[in-house]
């Protein structure tokens, strides 16, 4: 089997999770800066098997798209582009951040820690990630 990978998109950063090989496990990857993102997908997909992306869909409360779905538009494409033969799913990616911020103060890390907002997306991806699994 290969790996999905769960893409949480930002204007400037984006969180990335990614299961094991049997398709089992989310773990934080990394965040990667916004702008290098399909270049580090590229180099990733170069050493490792990937069969979905999963992308985040960012909904207001009253299930109207957020406004950066028109940049996720966008990298979709690019992302259809470079990588065809790979599927790509979306996933309602509502309250993932802050439940990424509940997780690190369960999990008892410092204020300090919990700024870190590359950390936080990280987290997001693997909630998205966990999520789809979880109903898969």
């Amino acid at each position: 089997m290969a790996r999905i990978l769960a893409i949480d998109f930002g204007e400037k950063r984006t969180g990335i999770a990614v299961t094991d090989e049997l398709q089992l496990i989310a773990s934080g990857l990394t965040t990667v800066n916004t702008k290098s993102l399909l270049a580090f997908l590229s180099d990733y997909i170069k050493n490792e098997s990937v069969e979905l992306f999963l992308v985040g869909e960012p909904k207001r409360l009253n299930n109207i798209p957020s406004d950066v779905e028109k940049h996720i538009a966008i990298f979709i494409s690019k992302l259809t582009k470079s990588f065809p033969n790979i599927s790509i799913k979306r996933i309602d990616e509502r309250f993932t951040s802050k439940m990424a911020f509940q997780t690190m103060i369960d999990s008892g890390l410092k204020k300090k820690q919990r700024q870190n907002k590359a950390l936080v997306d990280e987290i997001s991806a693997t909630i998205i990630l966990q999520s789809y699994l979880h109903y898969k």
